[in-house]
């Protein structure tokens, strides 16, 4: 009898976890990625939706810098058995990472790209984050694209945790309100 109701609880929380963390699981999207076929090398073009949870608006707002990291991978798949079964093997990948945060004094929101130290300023969060999702003519790497039957480029995004101050960290690392990663979008070749 004491098996049963701790079984039943233990069904009915994990049906209200699964429940609430499905409202934040789709807030960031790639909309579109597309290669495109620039002489002798290959580009991308990507749209990247961002929807902020309110928890991470409210850091945002309140002067703490959120990390935002894109992963891009080049795979080389070979098919064993058809479609149904693949050998997938990574050959090229890289994550382009970008700092956003609000600067109260200016009313401005600045964005810096953590690779170069380059920055820019955003009247707007709505403006800021269509910048940051939109990426165009990202070379991709000539030696690996020599023959292109059998390769994926994939993207995604989302929220670097671990980037955040020390004092968020661990609230952050297992609130749903905190991941926001977009799943893998294959890219369109010419």
């Amino acid at each position: 009898m004491l098996a049963s109701a701790t079984v039943k609880r233990l069904l009915l929380f994990s049906l209200l976890l699964l429940l609430s963390s499905a409202g934040y699981a789709a807030n960031f999207k790639v909309q579109s990625a597309q290669i495109e076929k620039i002489g002798n090398g290959y580009t991308l073009n990507a749209k990247i939706k961002y929807l902020l949870t309110p928890r991470v608006n409210e850091a945002l707002s309140n002067g703490v810098p959120i990390t935002f990291k894109q992963d891009i991978e080049l795979i080389h798949s070979i098919p064993i058995l058809g479609r149904f079964w693949q050998w997938q093997d990574v050959i090229w990948s890289i994550t382009l990472r970008y700092e956003l945060r609000y600067h109260a004094l200016s009313e401005q929101y600045v964005m810096q790209v953590l690779d170069t130290g380059h920055q820019r300023n955003f009247p707007s969060l709505e403006s800021a984050l269509t910048a940051l999702g939109t990426i165009n003519s990202l070379s991709l790497p000539p030696k690996h694209l020599t023959d292109i039957d059998g390769l994926i480029l994939q993207i995604r995004s989302g929220l670097d945790l671990h980037a955040l101050p020390t004092p968020m960290r661990p609230g952050a690392l297992i609130s749903t309100k905190w991941q926001l990663t977009s799943p893998w979008k294959a890219a369109l070749w010419p």
